[in-house]
């Protein structure tokens, strides 16, 4: 498989992204999270690219405006509908046999899809969804229950307690924490899910069970629907080998999914 570069127009600027070559006619778009290039954090979003494409489907990364090497200005997560819609425009225009698409976001990225109601792909991945109005909170109280749940599990945390060797304060502190009730769902997240209502397609939601912004989103949707994929063991980029063998393997299904549904017509 080949690997080209290409720019296209969005709103009076120009996009740079990356096209990762295949014949298939489903396609992933990868939509990057937080202020990160299209390559992803040490490269980890290239080297999955090269993998998907390798397995028949091409892939597309892009910056959006303000960010990498596209002009602009950086408006955040919040403001690039416009972008993801250039991006998705351009895949059609550069794989001509595409017939089909799916869109996969990381955390602000998976937000971005959910307020864009998809953007008008067919289906789509959504990784530790984004649901905080603010940076800097607190982990959810959900969060600290399942860690405690983990060290009560564990025979040296058992163990540490027994000895001194946890301190009491602390301790007293976490369970108080962790006895709260679940704070209602952000605002940020009610429009993610109001957005997401209007989608049609399926929709995966894949969550890194290690990752606290995946369990600040299971903690304000605890009965939410599409079911929840969870990788045990996983931080927030999947960055594990056995994380980021799950989300390939994740991925594949989901466009093998879609192909499966071309050919039956």
């Amino acid at each position: 498989m080949s690997r080209r570069h290409l720019t296209f127009a969005c709103a009076g600027e120009t996009l740079a992204a990356t096209l990762d070559e295949a014949p298939g006619a489903v396609g992933l778009l990868i939509v990057t999270g937080g202020n990160e290039v299209r390559a992803g954090a040490f490269a980890g979003q290239a080297q999955l690219a090269a993998r998907i494409a390798a397995a028949g489907f091409p892939v597309l990364r892009f910056d959006r405006r303000g960010v990498g090497d596209s002009t602009g200005e950086n408006s955040g997560f919040t403001g690039s509908s416009d972008d993801i819609a250039a991006a998705i425009s351009a895949f059609w225009q550069t794989a001509p046999q595409l017939t089909r698409m799916v869109a996969f976001g990381n955390c602000d990225a998976a937000s971005a899809l959910m307020l864009a109601s998809g953007a008008g792909c067919d289906a789509l991945a959504l990784a530790n969804p984004w649901t905080f109005d603010q940076v800097d909170l607190a982990p959810p109280p959900e969060a600290i229950r399942q860690r405690y749940a983990a060290k009560l599990r564990d025979p040296r945390e058992l163990w540490r307690l027994v000895t001194g060797g946890v301190s009491l304060g602390k301790l007293a502190g976490g369970i108080k924490a962790a006895l709260q009730p679940a704070a209602p769902p952000s605002s940020l997240a009610q429009e993610m899910q109001a957005g997401l209502a209007s989608f049609a397609g399926p929709v995966h939601v894949l969550l890194a069970a290690n990752d606290r912004t995946a369990q600040a989103y299971m903690a304000s949707f605890p009965h939410s629907n599409p079911a929840w994929n969870i990788c045990q063991g996983a931080g927030h980029s999947f960055a594990e080998f056995h994380a980021n063998e799950w989300l390939f393997s994740r991925l594949c299904s989901i466009l093998e999914e879609q192909a499966r549904q071309l050919n039956m017509g």
